[in-house]
């Protein structure tokens, strides 16, 4: 046994490492896909049926062994449907740059006025209780989410945000779409997480963001209406409590519009116009 074992080691090749190393890395980021969501109990019950699948034909049980051996022929189907969610946010993330978001993306100047508008808006809203759920669009197309939403297609403002979120506006539940530099959709809504670790400690409003950072690359904003705090959901995870300096931070490093320069002077005519407002009312 000892002279198999030497044998061994000394066919060993670099190459094996490498290729030894490339597998458990690719284990590892699957468990940590399926950490904390239902997905690790169905990864148990196949195990359960592999370790049944041995029993039975050590045991002798044709009947059982022939069942499982033809459910296996159809695992990789069986596996697509049942990890679906996950398969697909894995991929999306794996599709992701910071190069297709400068090629594909708006100019930078117009998205230091989006992140600018947004931070205003979320600022707002905090100072008022009023809740909010904000989502931007990076590289992964949210088109599927966006469809049942009610049309808007305007500049954004921080006023016109605010205006959608007040209690009163029909469209004060449902989330509001900023995609391509423009607010397209409002009223939509969005697919609860499925962690099971935080989505007992959450509002709807907070599950509904984490659960669209969880599937697609998109950086959600939410201001809670309990609390007044400010929160961003991005890559599966959630930031609370944060200020709106921090937000704008936040918001220009995530979508490639880091300030460097003054901030963005929105329009030259309405700043001039609120000026002129306040001066008269001193």
């Amino acid at each position: 046994m000892t002279a198999g074992v030497w044998e061994l080691l000394r066919a060993f090749r670099p190459r094996d490492a490498l290729d030894i190393a490339l597998v458990a890395y690719a284990i590892y980021r699957v468990l940590r896909m399926f950490q904390g969501t239902l997905a690790v109990q169905m990864l148990a019950g196949l195990a359960l049926l592999m370790a049944a699948r041995f029993v039975s034909r050590e045991a002798g049980l044709h009947s059982v062994s022939f069942v499982l051996d033809n459910f296996w022929s159809f695992w990789v189907l069986a596996l697509i449907v049942l990890f679906q969610p996950e398969l697909r946010r894995t991929l999306a993330r794996a599709g992701r740059s910071r190069a297709l978001q400068r090629v594909f993306g708006e100019t930078g100047p117009a998205r230091r006025q989006v992140v600018h508008e947004v931070a205003r808006a979320a600022e707002a809203l905090a100072a008022k209780r009023i809740g909010a759920l904000i989502v931007l669009e990076r590289t992964t197309g949210l088109r599927h989410y966006a469809e049942l939403g009610m049309r808007v297609d305007a500049a954004v403002s921080a006023e016109l945000l605010g205006s959608i979120f007040l209690p009163g506006s029909p469209l004060h539940d449902g989330a509001v779409f900023i995609q391509h530099g423009r607010i397209t959709v409002a009223g939509c809504f969005l697919p609860l997480s499925r962690n099971l670790r935080v989505a007992r400690a959450l509002g709807t409003r907070h599950r509904a963001a984490l659960g669209l950072a969880e599937e697609t690359d998109a950086v959600v904003v939410v201001v809670s209406e309990e609390t007044g705090h400010i929160s961003l959901a991005v890559d599966g995870a959630m930031h609370t409590g944060l200020e709106p300096a921090e937000l704008a931070g936040r918001l220009g490093d995530l979508l490639g519009a880091a300030e460097t320069g003054p901030p963005p002077r929105g329009n030259g005519l309405l700043d001039g116009v609120r000026r002129l407002t306040v001066r008269g009312k001193v």
